[in-house]
């Protein structure tokens, strides 16, 4: 997968870490299955393959499963909930919310950073990169430029886009983003948005252009 996935959740990422210290045994198979795992599907939702992501997403929930902690299955259910965000599919966070009890407080802050309800005491305890647009959301053009990460720009777009706070700036970022890294389901989600706003402007050549764009990318195969 395209660097970025395993940054949206660090406690998770640091969970199923792979790099062991000099001397120390290797990671055991569930953590090793359960992060390839995680990646394909992430990967494949993003291509637009939900075929797959399902299957992967299922196979990494068996192996967290294997340990008992209901807290690592509400981390995976959190990730997969970013990608939706990323991909402008705002709908509840159903699978994530009936594990939230166990839920650590970073990740709690985070599901409520997706769904557009962030505290002020959430901030700290938010990924970094989403950290300068959390607590600067006047600026949302510059704070999400500042985000490197492409997963994290996009899902940082779409919290701003469902809080009704996504200027012509940060939609244009998110259509370059997901541009760039060939993630075929959020770029159709972000040039429809952008084409909305150019029919609104009455920017008639622009629209056709977007509608060529969106042409392009739906004969695309996932």
């Amino acid at each position: 997968m395209r660097r970025g996935g395993s940054r949206l959740l660090p406690a998770l990422a640091t969970t199923l870490v792979l790099t062991a210290c000099a001397g120390a045994p290797p990671p055991p198979d569930w953590q090793v299955n359960a992060k390839g795992s995680l990646e394909r599907a992430t990967e494949a939702y993003l291509s637009g393959n939900g075929r797959r992501e399902a299957l992967e997403f299922a196979r990494a929930r068996a192996e967290l499963a294997r340990t008992g902690r209901t807290d690592l299955l509400a981390r995976s259910e959190l990730l997969r909930c970013a990608t939706r965000v990323a991909s402008l599919e705002m709908g509840a966070c159903s699978a994530y919310e009936a594990l939230a009890a166990d839920a650590v407080p970073p990740e709690q802050a985070y599901a409520r950073y997706l769904s557009g309800q962030v505290e002020p005491a959430d901030v700290a305890l938010l990924p970094k990169a989403q950290q300068g647009l959390a607590a600067n959301p006047a600026a949302p053009d510059a704070a999400l430029a500042a985000i490197s990460d492409p997963l994290s720009r996009l899902v940082a777009a779409g919290v701003l886009l469902r809080c009704g706070a996504a200027t012509p700036g940060v939609v244009a970022q998110a259509v370059d983003t997901a541009s760039a890294q060939g993630w075929r389901r959020p770029l159709l989600a972000w040039l429809k948005v952008q084409q909305q706003l150019a029919q609104a402007a009455a920017e008639v050549d622009e629209v056709a252009r977007l509608q060529r764009r969106i042409d392009l990318v739906l004969g695309a195969k996932p």
